[in-house]
């Protein structure tokens, strides 16, 4: 196959994955006319229609799927080991692309992450702030974030941190106009700040354990976030009850801005892991990564099957 050949399947990949000349073009650093008459050339040099262009998006044909299914993970072999020829000299490079929520992303791996890109300046780390529990393959992400509970069988996952557990609390100026609740279901009578989760699209709701007794109280309030830090701020100002990891809380409990209630009813939770696939293509910069990301920096990888 000719050079050019090549070159053309790299481009119908951009778009295909993409799903938009504009921001593939961005991506390949050309101009979306040369990119789209590049796709052109190769369909017709095929005699297929590779994909079906709209004025609002693009899709691959069943031709473009079988490219995009066959073709893609070869050239994507080959920039892996482009990648990893890096080690050859002794300076580990590439990009590592991680999935998590914003809170993990400020709590957990923010400290670690410092440390980590000053011993290895010429790897790259893409983090994709999301509540949604994203396809983390399909999304071509090299790990994802989880709480030991949403790690599936098809997940390696390694330890972030011990056990952890979500907290309720309130605010002084709250509680001086409101009695603290006793259990669970005197939330009922409560503002409670509520975060929808795109996963399921629902509201949560908070859930208890005591004396092996397992209790969800769907509350309701004022607000409805997508984000945790949004409902932490307005626990804070006074607006109503908050649900949530203690980590975040903690800072605020010490310092008396925020009481917590319910104490004997929060139960701890298998603490967060960074999970990968199985077949991960494990370049040094990712083993690195997760060495420097795991709890204690203990080597205690945890197939979940």
């Amino acid at each position: 196959m000719s050079r050019e050949n090549l070159n053309d399947l790299l481009a119908f990949l951009a778009v295909a994955r993409e799903k938009s000349f504009t921001r593939a073009a961005a991506k390949l650093g050309v101009s979306q006319s040369a990119l789209s008459h590049t796709v052109r050339l190769l369909e017709e040099r095929l005699g297929l229609r590779l994909l079906t262009r709209t004025t609002r998006s693009v899709t691959p044909t069943n031709a473009g799927e079988y490219l995009l299914r066959n073709i893609g993970p070869h050239f994507d072999q080959i920039e892996t080991q482009l990648a990893a020829l890096g080690q050859l000299r002794g300076t580990p490079s590439g990009v590592i692309r991680i999935t998590a929520t914003d809170d993990v992303i400020a709590y957990i791996l923010r400290p670690r992450i410092e440390a980590f890109i000053r011993k290895y300046p010429d790897v790259k780390i893409e983090i994709n702030a999301d509540l949604k529990l994203v396809d983390i393959v399909a999304e071509r992400f090299d790990a994802g974030v989880r709480l030991g509970e949403h790690v599936t069988k098809e997940m390696t996952s390694v330890p972030l941190t011990p056990d952890i557990r979500f907290v309720v609390v309130g605010s002084k100026s709250y509680f001086q106009k409101n009695p603290k609740p006793k259990v669970p279901h005197d939330l009922l009578k409560h503002r409670c700040l509520t975060i929808r989760l795109p996963t399921h699209g629902g509201i949560y709701a908070w859930e208890f354990e005591k004396n092996g007794r397992d209790v969800k109280v769907r509350v309701d309030g004022p607000l409805i976030f997508n984000s945790i830090f949004p409902i932490r701020d307005a626990c804070l100002d006074g607006v109503g009850l908050a649900h949530m990891p203690e980590m975040i809380a903690e800072k605020y409990i010490a310092e008396g801005h925020l009481i917590p209630v319910l104490e004997d009813w929060c139960p701890y939770w298998t603490g967060y892991h960074l999970c990968f696939p199985r077949h991960h293509q494990n370049t040094m910069p990712f083993l690195l990564f997760v060495e420097e990301m795991q709890h204690e920096h203990k080597i205690e990888n945890t197939v979940h099957s």
